[in-house]
């Protein structure tokens, strides 16, 4: 086992351009100065064909008694061919055992980058999980989501779009919306406050924005975009890129002169964002776990969780994807039980 220091894991990385952001160095040490630790680990997975080795970032919480969670957001990074193949992976689960039980862990979660199905992309999945894990109850990222297909021209990517989506685009330039990069994070979180309390959703703290900020947007890989009107915000975004993915993790919006559809403009403008950045999928990060069908003929009655979001976000036009869901490794089975009937009653991650 090796255990990397943060600039050693930047660059592993930097030979895996296409590993997800909730891998990235700038990611654990986000997580780690708000509640987690992050340890990085890297093993030979045996070939020898130039992907030799495997790694994963795993934050570890703090439980009562001394005890830890372990939680590998959207890894492990490395595999080996076209497809993810366990067997790249099983040289890590034993070293990732003894680092866990160092840490007297009740359990690690592994939320891989992977989906349910074959994306048109040529995005691979595994069927079932490996050995030695769970299938977990409680998924900590969102499990479904809508990516959008960024190829082509910017007139084939809005074509690929609801007409109604592409006419509030319009709509929103017509009316005098403007939409520029800002480090204005005040605003920002100002703007997330009326969103969540509107919208009935938990929001991160000032310094927890400014400092994903602060870590990502020097590197190219963040921007924060504000749509106003003469002046004033009316909805603003934070938009993560690395490789050849974007992600809208995080948005709000005023609830004044929403006629105006900034959010359609801000969402477009992130979009020709990534682009520009050589971004081919945008991922707008979130919608509710239930197929097509159903998504589409409830759309219109219902607004809680994360139905709301739906509405709007299905008008870009995204494929509908499913992740792969949460692998659990079990050290500590009595306090495990303890943990998924605390999560049912409403414990929730950072």
């Amino acid at each position: 086992m090796t255990l990397l220091t943060l600039s050693e894991w930047d660059v592993f990385t930097s030979q895996h351009p296409d590993a997800h952001l909730l891998q990235t160095g700038a990611w654990g040490k986000l997580k780690s100065e708000f509640g987690w630790h992050a340890e990085r680990i890297q093993v030979d997975n045996g070939y020898v064909d130039g992907q030799d080795t495997v790694g994963a970032q795993a934050l570890f919480r703090s439980l009562p008694l001394g005890l830890t969670l372990a939680y590998i957001p959207k890894g492990p990074v490395g595999v080996h061919g076209q497809a993810p193949d366990y067997t790249a992976w099983s040289n890590l689960w034993p070293e990732l055992d003894v680092l866990c039980r160092e840490r007297k862990t009740v359990f690690l979660k592994v939320e891989p980058d992977l989906w349910e199905c074959c994306g048109d992309d040529g995005s691979h999945s595994i069927a079932g999980i490996p050995a030695g894990f769970r299938q977990g109850r409680q998924d900590i990222q969102p499990r479904r989501t809508l990516v959008v297909d960024l190829r082509g021209s910017e007139a084939q990517v809005l074509a690929r779009m609801k007409q109604k989506t592409r006419y509030n685009i319009r709509l929103a330039l017509k009316k005098g919306i403007v939409v520029y990069p800002s480090s204005d994070l005040v605003t920002f979180h100002r703007l997330m406050r009326v969103t969540g309390e509107r919208d009935v959703f938990g929001i991160h703290s000032l310094a927890y924005y400014r400092r994903a900020y602060e870590l990502f947007h020097p590197k190219g890989e963040c921007e924060l975009l504000i749509a106003a009107h003469k002046e004033k915000p009316l909805a603003a975004l934070m938009v993560f890129a690395r490789g050849q993915r974007a992600w809208y993790f995080y948005g709000a919006s005023s609830s004044a002169q929403r006629e105006r559809m900034p959010t359609y403009l801000l969402q477009w403008e992130a979009m020709r964002w990534a682009r520009q950045r050589g971004c081919t999928t945008y991922d707008l990060w979130g919608v509710p776990d239930f197929g097509r069908d159903i998504l589409e003929a409830n759309f219109t009655t219902r607004s809680d969780g994360l139905w709301g979001v739906y509405r709007f976000k299905r008008g870009f036009g995204g494929d509908l994807r499913r992740g792969s869901g949460s692998w659990d490794r079990v050290y500590n089975p009595v306090f495990y039980a303890f943990y998924r009937w605390w999560f049912s009653r409403g414990m929730q991650d950072e």
